[in-house]
């Protein structure tokens, strides 16, 4: 039997890696094991970043609302708690683009959220 060598899958793996190294600096873009490394890290941190994304948009949303219902007279943490209650089913994101763009409408959720739960839960002591 002949002997098989594994150049070509090597050359592709290879230039596959130095490929996804490409502007990296120095030996980082051009030297195989250095290209291998660098390309391994960016992957991780990549991958951290899309979580951490999503922390730090749910945050903002958070911080939008808060202030937003600020001039509303409410809480934060009692809103969502009397929407919980109230069954309305807006997530963060949409409530702080309501907020925004649309304050009438998210000034009706809220008076809807205010009538629906009652003094107890949404006003301010």
């Amino acid at each position: 039997m002949a002997r098989v060598k594994g150049g070509v899958r090597a050359r592709k793996r290879h230039k596959k890696i130095l490929k996804a190294a490409k502007g990296y600096r120095l030996t980082r873009s051009k030297l195989f094991k250095r290209a291998h490394e660098a390309v391994i890290r960016a992957g991780e941190h990549a991958y951290t970043g899309r979580k951490l994304k999503k922390r730090d948009f749910r945050k903002l949303w958070i911080i939008r609302l808060n202030a937003a219902l600020q001039e509303h007279g409410i809480k934060y943490n009692r809103f969502i708690n009397a929407m919980t209650k109230a069954t309305i089913q807006l997530d963060r994101k949409v409530l702080s683009e309501l907020a925004i763009k649309d304050p009438k409408a998210f000034k009706e959720v809220v008076n809807k959220v205010k009538s629906f739960s009652g003094k107890d839960t949404v006003s301010e002591k």
